[in-house]
């Protein structure tokens, strides 16, 4: 029997947020699966994961993210801010003695927005800010409106976001109490919930009463269908760091090893997109025009061999219309070029660049917000959370979703037009971009240092 809509989000702000809403289904559906053991170390970034399992599916290897996913964002209420840091850097080694850096324990993720920088530590951040070399930009940028964005889109000012991922809720609960909580820090405004695993949006999305959940795939990992989280699209190693691909400065090397994070909200319209498309139409508004797979395909190459080049869009467009989603992002989100990082790893032509931990939610738009704007209604979307060297660098990768392609090319279309990959069926509500320092520096980034 599914469970009412006034259920499904029943519990979520509490301290264990969500055990008792359609959150805590994700473990009823769902066991964890093998994690590899927790490395010896810690790395020098907090925004890589390790032990995160590869599967082979359809011949295409996969990555299996934790199940669990949350984000807490938050503005500073500490008016001490050496204490704050104090305070902060030894909550998250307790939970670091706690728990694996791994699915199979917590993977926590501190970024800072530039409301933090501009408010709190102005003079310094003036000094020793990431420069984006290419765009002649600062590296951290505010969030703009793409666009196929609604007008009445929300640019946030957080001051801080936390993203935590593991397999288990408690484990999320336990650190979202301790950072949000009992520290003392922070001033909570949302928390956003979701999930990750095969199989768990139709479930999840029939319990919950989604129209249009009955269409989704037995086992697709996202509402929308197809697989999402091959290896080949995903970055490896350190290629979304600051200094990685050489498009940032850092000044002192003071966020050597950090990266750029985006957080967006974005509601999905299942009824349209199953009911309106056809598998093909789909396949096809996923990947390109013109390309077929078999009828229940989830899972479709997408390695350095059948990636798509800017001619291969343009050509798309005049013969059909249309663009695909996947086809249109690899313009901006593949390498174009062999490149090495400074710790010697080689980088092939036609790797991705952004390093994805978007997850499934049923939150309408936040399971909690401080504004009162959560919605008692579950509905179909995703928390887009995405790691890029620079904020320019992810409005590249965005832009030529839009059709709007990095070597200057842009493809007309109304705003939201179904020939422009999933605009049509996508509706974000929330963006801002976020500077996610290296381990050492996580805790209240240069409140350290003289103004």
């Amino acid at each position: 029997m599914g469970i009412t809509r006034r259920q499904a989000l029943a519990g979520t702000a509490g301290a264990v947020a969500g055990a008792a809403g359609i959150y805590a289904l994700v473990d009823r559906h769902a066991s964890p699966p093998e994690r590899a053991a927790a490395p010896s170390s810690l790395p020098p970034e907090q925004h890589l994961l390790d032990g995160v399992q590869v599967i082979t599916d359809n011949g295409v290897e996969v990555l299996v993210p934790p199940l669990h996913h949350a984000v807490v964002t938050g503005t500073v209420a500490a008016a001490d801010l050496p204490k704050a840091r104090a305070g902060l850097e030894d909550a998250l080694r307790e939970l670091e003695s706690r728990f694996p850096a791994t699915p199979a324990g917590l993977g926590i993720t501190v970024a800072w927005g530039l409301p933090y920088f501009r408010r709190h530590v102005a003079a310094q951040w003036e000094r020793l800010q990431p420069l984006d070399v290419r765009a002649r930009k600062p590296a951290l940028l505010d969030a703009i409106r793409f666009p196929s964005d609604p007008s009445d889109i929300e640019l946030e000012g957080n001051d801080v976001a936390v993203l935590l991922r593991s397999d288990s809720e408690a484990a999320i609960a336990e650190a979202e109490k301790l950072l949000f909580e009992d520290l003392g820090v922070f001033a909570k405004t949302t928390v956003r919930r979701g999930f990750a695993g095969g199989g768990l949006p139709r479930t999840l999305a029939l319990e919950a009463g989604i129209r249009g959940a009955d269409l989704i795939p037995e086992k697709a990992e996202l509402f929308l269908g197809f697989t999402s989280t091959l290896k080949d699209n995903l970055g490896p190693s350190r290629i979304a760091n600051l200094e990685t691909l050489g498009l940032a400065r850092i000044p002192q090397g003071y966020f050597r090893h950090g990266t750029h994070m985006h957080l967006s909200h974005i509601h999905e319209n299942l009824e349209k997109w199953y009911v309106n498309t056809s598998h093909k139409g789909r396949v096809q508004t996923t990947f390109r025009p013109g390309l077929e797979v078999p009828e229940g395909t989830l899972t479709v190459a997408q390695g350095r061999d059948e990636i798509s080049s800017a001619a291969d869009v343009r050509r798309g467009y005049r013969a059909h219309g249309a663009i695909g989603h996947t086809g249109a992002l690899q313009t901006a989100s593949r390498l174009a070029r062999r490149q090495i990082g400074p710790d010697g790893t080689v980088y092939a032509a036609g790797t991705a660049i952004p390093q994805r931990a978007d997850f499934n939610t049923l939150d309408n738009p936040f399971a909690w917000s401080a504004a009162g704007t959560e919605s008692a209604d579950p509905a179909a979307g995703v928390h887009f959370v995405v790691f890029n060297p620079t904020s320019d660098d992810f409005h590249r990768v965005r832009n030529a979703m839009d059709g709007v392609l990095p070597d200057g090319t842009t493809l007309v279309f109304d705003p939201r037009a179904e020939g422009q990959g999933f605009n049509s069926v996508l509706l974000t509500t929330r963006r801002q971009n976020f500077l996610v320092p290296p381990r050492a520096r996580r805790s209240f980034p240069l409140s350290e240092l003289r103004s």
